[in-house]
Formats: structure tokens, C-alpha cells, sequence
């Protein structure tokens, strides 16, 4: 069923309304404290309450876990900027674009962005990496869609930090070093092994020894592209 306007009340309506303005000026989905100043709302709860009546309604899709997860279902969102890193843009950092994380060859993961060609250079919100040192931040683009369930589908860009340790639960970029492989999974330690959990339910979980898995990176936020 297609979501209907109609049914939303007055603020859940301006609600969604401010998240598409914002996603159009911004790029990148605003936080829950951005929602309720900009409708007027002093309470993050009654933000939070509207915001999962909008997810049952069918107009927006949301994750825990990553930065500003808010994803539009009924309204196209913004493309990704792909900008010179010359550009001096208040706000903006420029993170390279690194390639893609499939099941194929290992991502050679540059020291510096240096490396990277400049038409892979995206423009990305200071906001989405926090108080990250923006050199030590990389994108890729996903290839499949082993985590759909989180909202990150196919032709999306995540946008890692680069460390080598993971704490159970975080979304990580690996190599499995026996399989030359990449993938983007969950990660947890399960003692002997590690276990690589996709977020399809149609898909099982990779069990490596914890010799062979490399992390990569961890990933800060998603940004999406209009299909």
C-alpha cells in the first residue's frame, strides 16, 4: 500500500516536509534535535514517536546504526556530490572514494587520499564524521546487498574510518585473508572465530579464524544516491 499523506496529522506532516528540505539543501538526513527545533518540538521523545508513526505509515525508513538514519520512501532523495578536493566548502570535508567492497578482489585501503584521483573526491558533511580526523576517513561503494536490512542497498557509499579492531555489533569493512575477499558485515568475536553477520535474513553468517580476517575500516554513515 502506498503511504497516504492524507493520514499524517499537522506535525507529522511538517516533519516530513523539514526532512525532505533538509536532504535537499543538505545532502545527508538531519538528527532528531534538528527535527524538533525546526518544528517546534522541545521533546526528543515526541520527535522519536513521530518519527516511527512516519516508518509505520511507509513514508520513511530508519537504522540505529549509522549517522542520521533516515532514509525517504515516497520522495526522491539527493545525490552525491562528487567535488574537487581544491574546493573549500564551510562545513565540508573531502573523503576519496576508494572503490567497492565486493566479494572479489581486496580494496587497497591508500595512507592518503593523495593517491586518489580527483574526480574521486565526495564532498562529505563534517557532521556525518564527527570529530574524526578527515584523513583518516575513505568511502566505498556497495555492491550487493548483504546489508539491506541495515538500509544500505546496492550503489550506496559508506563512509568508513579506518581502524583495524572492532567491538562486537559494529559495521565493519574486512578482508578475508584466505578467501581474498571483501566484505562489509557486522562483526563479532565468537572466541576462536569470528562471525561475519549479514543483516538479510536470506543470507548466512561467514565464520573466519581470526588470523585470516583484516578490518578495514568502521562505518560512520551512509549516503545514497537517487536511483
Amino acid at each position: 500500500m502506498n503511504p497516504n499523506y492524507d493520514t499524517l496529522s499537522d506535525r507529522q506532516r511538517a516533519i516530513l516536509d523539514f526532512i525532505q528540505t533538509w536532504l535537499d539543501e543538505h545532502g545527508y538526513p538531519p538528527t532528531i534535535r534538528e527535527i524538533g527545533e525546526a518544528v517546534n518540538i522541545k521533546s526528543t521523545s515526541v520527535v522519536n514517536y513521530n518519527l516511527n508513526k512516519l516508518v509505520k505509515e511507509g513514508f520513511i525508513v530508519r537504522s540505529k546504526e549509522v549517522s542520521r538514519g533516515i532514509k525517504m520512501n515516497s520522495v526522491q532523495e539527493t545525490p552525491i556530490s562528487i567535488v574537487s578536493r581544491s574546493n573549500d566548502v564551510r562545513g565540508i570535508v573531502p573523503v576519496a572514494l576508494i572503490g567497492s567492497i565486493v566479494a572479489g578482489n581486496p580494496v587497497n585501503v591508500p595512507e592518503s587520499s593523495a593517491y586518489v584521483d580527483e574526480d574521486k573526491i565526495m564532498a562529505v558533511p563534517q557532521e556525518l564524521i564527527g570529530g574524526t580526523d578527515p584523513s583518516q576517513v575513505f568511502a566505498l561503494r556497495v555492491n550487493g546487498q548483504s546489508m539491506i536490512d541495515a538500509y544500505i542497498d546496492d550503489g550506496d557509499i559508506v563512509v568508513l574510518r579506518k581502524q583495524h579492531t572492532a567491538s562486537n555489533g559494529e559495521m565493519v569493512a574486512v578482508w578475508l585473508m584466505d578467501r581474498n575477499e571483501t566484505t562489509l558485515k557486522h562483526f563479532y568475536d565468537d572466541g576462536e572465530r569470528v562471525r561475519l553477520q549479514p543483516a538479510n535474513p536470506s543470507m548466512s553468517a561467514i565464520y573466519v579464524d581470526k588470523d585470516q580476517v583484516q578490518i578495514q575500516g568502521r562505518v560512520l554513515a551512509v549516503m545514497r544516491r537517487v536511483h
